[in-house]
């Protein structure tokens, strides 16, 4: 079965439904009301994206004087309302200015750009030079960051629970990648292959995230969006690579519900089959590769990643184990039978997906 066989870019936020689902039940409705906004919000931006793909978005063409191998960046401020774009307030080379967020949103953009052309070879999400454009303050304390298939859009957060959207540089990279995967694996946002696509995003911003910093595998916090929860959650981020499930234990956000292999693997019709959720036990094999490896996790087991992602072998319905087996192979084909396919064989084991 071939990827990709023509692309439907889906809606896709770094914070979950059913973590604003357990805010907007709250008591305290400070925590409540920008919670059922953000989750309104969504419901809107989704049936917005669906419609985009029946009808078709508008082409988007690179400026004749972008240079191939230059980023083009433009970030827009909705001034906390929802029409999209909004007010153009930086473009590409323009000199930072004394908003905090538009100087993280352009450098985040561009950070992004960065890894992926330097270690993937990759010009832009598409692979040719696509425009990246970037709304900040989006919305009344909307508490959520999302790419909806064309551009990034960062919320301010309430001040409560959550913080700037454009803090954390993964989260930028996360929603980014999303547009990676669908120009290329395009994968099923349901289920397995939904968290797959959701894995994807983790792994690839958390490698912009360590390539920003020049962190390698061992110094790595493998955390996504650290930095993002206020400091009155018991938390330390959204999820953790290295270790599912502890990223966080609040009295209001709950317990991380993610589990770090199959035999805790959870069924639910919530969050598009639990693609939040389940997306830990990849992510626990992509860290537990990179950990064996040591190094930079951009290099080889990244490398390793990015060329099924972009190989045309995995299926927009591609399971766990589909995947599982064809990281075998790339590792097989890229470094033979060494340290690299040990590592990926290993680490496939120790979450408990079959490769065979």
């Amino acid at each position: 079965m071939t990827a990709n066989p023509g692309f439907e870019p889906v809606f896709c936020t770094i914070i979950p439904p059913h973590v604003l689902d357990t805010l907007a039940q709250s008591d305290d409705a400070t925590l409540a009301g920008p919670a059922r906004r953000t989750l309104e919000r969504d419901s809107i931006e989704r049936t917005r994206r669906r419609l985009t793909t029946v009808i078709g978005a508008p082409p988007v063409s690179l400026p004749k004087e972008a240079a191939a191998d230059k980023p083009h960046r433009t970030i827009y401020d909705a001034k906390h309302k929802t029409e999209l774009p909004g007010r153009k307030v930086r473009g590409e080379g323009e000199r930072p200015g004394k908003d905090a967020t538009v100087n993280r949103a352009y450098a985040g953009l561009g950070a992004t750009f960065e890894l992926y052309l330097k270690t993937y070879r990759r010009n832009s999400i598409d692979g040719s030079g696509l425009p990246l454009n970037a709304t900040v303050h989006y919305g009344e304390k909307y508490g959520n960051a999302f790419w909806n298939g064309e551009q990034m859009v960062f919320g301010d957060g309430d001040g409560e629970i959550f913080l700037d959207f454009t803090i954390p540089v993964d989260v930028i990279g996360h929603e980014l990648t999303h547009g990676v995967v669908q120009y290329t694996a395009n994968l099923t946002y349901f289920g397995q292959p939904g968290a797959l696509n959701e894995s994807f995003a983790d792994v690839f911003g958390s490698l912009i995230k360590q390539y920003t910093l020049g962190q390698t595998a061992a110094d790595a916090d493998w955390l996504i969006g650290a930095g993002l929860l206020a400091p009155r959650v018991t938390g330390k981020a959204l999820r953790s690579m290295k270790a599912p499930g502890t990223a966080y234990d609040d009295d209001v956000l709950g317990k991380d519900p993610q589990p770090a292999d199959m035999d805790h693997y959870v069924r639910t019709g919530r969050d598009n089959g639990g693609v939040h959720i389940n997306s830990g036990i990849p992510n626990r094999a992509f860290y537990l590769v990179a950990d064996a490896l040591g190094g930079n996790a951009w290099e080889r087991a990244g490398q390793i990643w990015y060329a099924v992602l972009t190989g045309g072998r995995l299926a927009q319905d591609g399971s766990f184990a589909d995947f599982a087996k064809l990281t075998v192979a790339a590792a097989r084909e890229k470094y033979g039978d060494g340290d690299e396919l040990k590592a990926v064989i290993d680490a496939w084991s120790q979450v408990k997906v079959d490769t065979n």
